[in-house]
């Protein structure tokens, strides 16, 4: 099995960054590399600074909402999902007591921006007062929302490349996950992995994903944890829920295969699993 891949290497993400705001610097992360744009090219075609997509993309500060939707638009994605996973980052943010990050755009704002006359970064503006408390208005009802909206953007993810119809081996094994029913998670119930081989490519049975951005249970977890098994990584039973012990395991994965160790599975992940 091939171990390499050429993409760019980002740095780890810091341990400490919730869950929540991994997902949104992840799917960043990929659509910059998709546009093929270097930071310069984002500074030039956002408004926002080289030093800002440089903190955005390594989390170490939360993109404000205008920046994400900027990288969508120069992307060429539509942006609905993004500021989804935006508006759940936030609130998990906001939770840990700390604040969108304002800076002041680079050359000319981005469309859509403040008209001059707005307060300076870092300063205070009244026309900012509305949102905020609607923010907090409606922080409650995004957290408790968040995991379902981030369920649905996992059941339907982007696809990388150019897009296409299914390979010939999925479309034999068909919709591998829906032969089993909806996936509903025992304590203590875990799979068999009979993994086996199509055109290249393994299989476990559970599921054709080789794309999908797991978080939560389901049958996609358990294919991801019998593959892991089959290739030497460990990640416990497979019993399809996306624990530590999946997470380390992936992590080890990653970090044999040359990828971002960000112990989240996603295309290139499925990648070095699918062989």
């Amino acid at each position: 099995m091939r171990m390499g891949w050429n993409m760019s290497r980002w740095r780890p993400l810091p341990d400490s960054l919730d869950d929540r705001v991994r997902q949104l610097v992840v799917q960043l992360r990929r659509l910059k590399d998709r546009s093929g744009l270097g930071l310069s090219s984002l500074e030039s075609k956002t408004g926002y600074s080289r030093s800002s997509w440089e903190r955005y993309l390594n989390g170490k500060a939360l993109p404000p909402r205008q920046a994400v939707e900027e990288l969508a638009r120069v992307g060429g994605v539509e942006p609905t999902r993004l500021l989804v996973l935006h508006e759940v980052a936030e609130a998990a943010w906001r939770e840990r007591g700390g604040t969108a990050d304002v800076p002041a755009p680079s050359g000319s704002a981005p469309s859509g921006s403040a008209p001059s006359g707005s307060a300076p970064s870092g300063e205070p503006s009244t026309a900012s007062a509305p949102r905020s408390r609607s923010l907090l208005i409606g922080i409650c009802a995004a957290v408790a929302l968040g995991a379902l909206l981030v369920g649905l953007l996992i059941a339907a993810p982007w696809k990388d490349g150019g897009g296409g119809g299914k390979g010939a081996a999925e479309t034999r094994h068909g919709a591998a996950g829906s032969s089993h029913g909806t996936f509903v998670y025992r304590p203590g119930k875990t799979y068999p992995c009979p993994v086996k081989r199509e055109n290249g490519r393994a299989y476990a049975g559970y599921s054709t994903t080789r794309t999908a951005i797991l978080s939560q249970p389901g049958w996609d977890v358990v294919e991801a944890q019998c593959l892991l098994r089959h290739l030497g990584f460990d990640p416990g039973g497979a019993d399809g829920v996306y624990g530590e012990n999946t997470t380390r395991a992936v992590k080890r994965l990653q970090k044999k295969a040359g990828l971002p160790t960000d112990g989240i599975v996603g295309p290139h992940t499925w990648q070095v699993l699918r062989g």
